[in-house]
């Protein structure tokens, strides 16, 4: 949150936070994914409230369906779009739909993230946690790179989790598996795509983010019963108790609304932030061997070629 901003409530704005408020995106579009809860919704929602007519993906079709009507309602417009991006397909008409209905994008937020305790390969034959947190921005931005306008903004939710990993990106196999290590490898994949985009994009700047610790998020829908009862316990708990390091949605959205609509963000390309601002990330992610080489597997597990 930036210094000055008002006290949070559960009508909280992410926008204020961000002091974005009142920035015209009247003429923007955005696509935010994972956008029907949580986080991305939040994210959504102000995008939305700033003007931008707003692509909101996701899994539940009535869900996305609430979420575009209560963006109708505000100053935006909205289209929703349903995909699991669980399968590189799936993914790849999801950029079908989009092309069909836009030739023009400037924002793409690629939130949509997953948390899995069990392994699990998708028909690909890509661990779950790694396919739809990272192959799925992966091949989406390749797929909407010639949408991006020439301002245009990639945001890709990372996690502070990421400093866990240490960039063995074993996954095609579940040998040894543990849901949190495969959580904190994807989340080490999103910041090392982020560098690998930026430098790939002509015009576009590509920054990833933490948002926050926030319980009350679908992503640990399909984590273990001790995970998901110890974040039920926190989520219910007043924000005033657990402030400290515990977000809301609405708080945890600030990072990418300040990404997507800030004009101190506008020149900014390949960095990590938290907070609003810029911050370092772990070794790892700054690695340009691991860049590399996550970058021929992406493009290997998912036969897309991406020119350099």
């Amino acid at each position: 949150m930036l210094d000055g901003s008002p006290t949070r409530t559960m009508s909280y704005h992410p926008e204020v936070g961000a002091g974005v408020a009142d920035i015209d995106l009247s003429e923007r579009t955005a696509l935010v994914t994972g956008a029907t809860s949580g986080v991305g919704r939040e994210t959504a929602l102000a995008l939305g409230r700033l003007g931008a007519t707003v692509f909101v993906h996701g899994r539940d079709r009535d869900a996305g369906r609430r979420t575009a009507s209560a963006i109708d309602d505000t100053s935006g417009n909205a289209v929703f779009f349903r995909a699991d991006l669980a399968e590189t397909d799936t993914v790849r008409r999801l950029a079908d739909e989009i092309r069909a209905r836009t030739d023009r994008l400037d924002v793409l937020v690629n939130n949509a993230g997953a948390h899995f305790s069990d392994g699990q390969l998708t028909d690909d034959g890509v661990e779950k946690t790694f396919a739809v947190n990272h192959l799925a921005p992966f091949v989406l931005t390749h797929d909407l790179r010639n949408l991006l306008s020439d301002d245009g903004r990639v945001v890709t939710v990372s996690s502070a989790v990421h400093r866990r990993a240490d960039g063995t990106f074993d996954v095609t196999t579940l040998d040894g598996y543990d849901g949190l290590d495969a959580y904190a490898q994807s989340k080490l994949a999103n910041a090392l795509f982020t560098i690998g985009l930026a430098r790939r994009l002509d015009g576009p700047t590509a920054n990833c983010c933490h948002p926050g610790f926030v319980p009350s998020s679908g992503l640990w829908r399909d984590a273990s019963v001790p995970v998901r009862l110890g974040v039920g316990v926190l989520a219910r708990l007043p924000h005033r108790l657990v402030s400290g390091f515990v977000d809301t949605s609405a708080t945890a959205a600030e990072t990418l609304v300040y990404l997507a609509a800030s004009p101190d963000a506008a020149d900014v390309n390949g960095r990590y932030f938290s907070d609003c601002k810029p911050v370092e990330p772990s070794a790892a992610a700054t690695d340009d061997r691991l860049v590399r080489e996550l970058w021929s597997l992406s493009e290997e597990l998912t036969d897309v070629s991406w020119p350099e």
